[in-house]
Parts: C-alpha cells; structure tokens; sequence
C-alpha cells in the first residue's frame, strides 16, 4: 500500500453516533448542535449538521468515548436567538441520549427567529416614572419609563440596570420609525435566563435631542451633554437605586443608546467609570467628533469596562471605519491595558434603523451581562 493512500485511510475521520432531523418548518438557516459536548457554542462548526433535503438534515459524531457518554443538546440556527420552539412557540426542554443506540431520529416543530415569539406572559412591566421628571442640570423635565422584569412584583430579587436613550424608540409601536421591541426580547429573554434586568427609559427632547446628546464642542457645535450625562449620574440613578431593587454596583450598571444617543452614552462610561461598567453603543454617531480625544482618560483610575460596539455597513461610507477606529484606539491605549473589554459586531448589511438594532439588543445584553468570555 503506497504513503498516499495509507495517509487518505488515517485522514478519515471515524463515525459514531448518528442523528436524523427532520423539521416541517425550514429555511436557508444552517442546522448546528449545541450541547454538553461542546460547552453549548451555538455555532460551532464542528458540530454544523449536513442537509440532506428541505427539512431533512443528519449529523455523525466522531467515534470517541466522548460521545458515548450520555449527549445532552439542542438544536439550533446559528444563536440562542435561533433556537428550537414546540409547535405553540414555546422553549423546549434539553434532548438526552443516553441509551446505547447508535442513530436515532429527532424532531423541531419551529424554530425561534430574532428571539420571537414571545410569550405574553413574559413581558416586562412598563412603569411610568414620571410624565414630567425634573432634570435640574437643563433646568427641564422629561418623560422616563422603567421597564421591570415580569415577576418583579412577586420576587424579592434585586437586578442590574441599563439606562437607555430615545424611550420613544424602544418599545412603542405607535413610533414613526419602528422601535426596538424590547420588551418582546426580554419577554423571551427571561426564559433563558438572560433578560432578568431593569431598562430605564429615558425620552429624548424631541426638537433639542441633538443638543442634549452632544457632549463638549462638535461639528453641531456647542452641546449639553456634559449637563445630560451628570442628570443621569447625580439625579435619575440614585432616584432609581432608591425606588426599585437594584444592584446598584457599576458592574450591574450599564447605558446605551443608537446614533447620537450612543454617542453620549460613549461619553457617559468614560467620564463616569465609576458609575458605568457596561456601555451599549448602536451605531455611534462618531462622524461629529472625527478626531475624539482619549487623553483624559489617563486621569482616571482605569475599571474594568465591557463595551459592545455595534455598526451596519449600509449606514453610512464611514460608520464601520469610526467604530472600528475608535475599538483600536480604546484597546491600545496604556493606561487601559487589560480593563476594556470590547466587542465589536459588525453586520455589513445593516442600515442605520431601528430594525437593526432590535435584532442587535439581546446579543448586547447577553454579552455584557451574562457572558464571561472575553474579547
């Protein structure tokens, strides 16, 4: 027997256990499993099925002791947002295979799709803080909602808390543009463990919206956001520490916003480390402020920080390069080294709506909040 053809014969890989899925309802998303096997990566290449037909699809596991053990799994197309639901929509307990046989046929009646359908039962409890709130800073009022895990009235927990801009963008479905849908994320959020938190939702000044989100001297000019972001440090935050059951620690404390409302949430965690530990930011309107200083941070006592940094290539010809600019420029500086964790996604077909930021939300939550990987 020639090299070639013994080197081909120890090439191939051995087959273990087989699985058949079949699934009436498909579409063009790839098939992975995701399970104790492979710390339940939910896109792991290793584990992507075959497909065979329109709703047929197979997978072998290698021929190892490792998986001859009892599997425990789910299926998935690609994300936790993606995940098997039963025929009502419901989550799905986890598949295990603990007998000896060598194949075997499963079933997924639906799949999840950006995180719904949701239950109704699920939803959080929108809460009017006030019509009116006083924002001494700017000496004016404005309309803040919370946004208050669905059993929040029945437990004792306490939870994290992300303050966010735009309100009016967020959950309602009279909006102009369309809005986030988060309280239809979170109501399928909570069902995995990852949406049990407190949103504060901050409407903007509709007509001075880009002044009050303007931080400093910009290409809009002269801006209040220095006066904004102290509104929420030195006045809604205790206010919301004291009224709900918070952890009001900075690593349970985050704020976020899209566009300009990322822009003065950028603002919000690097002038305010101490009070910040997450900072959600949407499509950052980086594009007023080409050239942002980070000097000032050497003067603060570096914290650790995650960031998840978020940019659509159909938004604009520079959005991507800003964001991705400005990632570099955070990681490199010495006076950070090891305290910023920073996670940049980038959807290259993403337009600057909030379609897409709806679709990025409960990715940003998992990661800053839940997730322990590091970037």
């Amino acid at each position: 027997m020639s090299i070639e053809v013994k080197s081909k014969i120890k090439s191939v890989t051995k087959k273990g256990r087989k699985i058949i899925l079949q699934t009436p309802q498909d579409d063009d998303r790839p098939v992975y499993i995701s399970g104790n096997f492979n710390n339940w990566e939910t896109q792991d290449y290793r584990f992507l099925m075959t497909k065979l037909a329109k709703g047929k699809y197979e997978f072998s596991f290698p021929d190892n002791p490792k998986f001859q053990k009892e599997l425990i799994y789910k299926f998935t197309k690609g994300d936790w947002s993606e995940v098997e639901i039963d025929k009502y929509g419901n989550r799905t307990p986890n598949r295990h295979w603990n007998d000896k046989k060598t194949s075997r046929i499963e079933k997924v009646a639906k799949w999840r799709k950006n995180w719904l359908p949701y239950r109704p039962s699920q939803l959080p409890k929108i809460h009017l803080i006030s019509e009116e709130f006083e924002i001494p800073q700017l000496n004016k009022t404005r309309k803040i909602w919370a946004l208050l895990p669905h059993d929040y009235e029945t437990s004792e927990e306490s939870y994290p808390v992300l303050y966010l801009q735009d309100a009016q963008n967020l959950f309602n479905e009279e909006t102009e543009f369309g809005n986030w849908q988060i309280d239809k994320k979170l109501a399928v959020m909570s069902d995995y463990g990852i949406g049990k938190i407190i949103i504060i939702a901050i409407e903007h000044g509709e007509s001075e919206r880009l002044q009050e989100y303007n931080v400093g001297k910009t290409l809009l000019g002269k801006g209040h956001g220095k006066e904004y972001i102290r509104f929420i440090t030195d006045t809604l935050k205790p206010f919301v520490d004291k009224t709900f059951r918070t952890k009001s620690e900075r690593k349970f404390t985050g704020i976020g916003g899209s566009s300009m409302g990322g822009l003065v949430s950028i603002f919000s965690g690097l002038i305010y480390p101490e009070v910040f530990g997450k900072l959600m930011i949407f499509s950052p309107s980086l594009w007023v402020i080409p050239k942002i200083k980070l000097g000032f941070l050497d003067f603060f006592e570096p914290m650790d920080t995650r960031i998840y940094l978020y940019a659509g290539g159909d938004e604009s010809e520079t959005m991507v390069k800003h964001v991705t600019k400005f990632r570099n420029r955070i990681l490199k500086r010495e006076s950070l080294q090891g305290k910023m964790k920073v996670h940049l996604s980038i959807n290259q077909e993403g337009k600057h709506n909030e379609q897409y930021w709806s679709d990025e939300f409960p990715k940003a939550i998992e990661w800053l909040f839940y997730s322990n990987k590091e970037e």
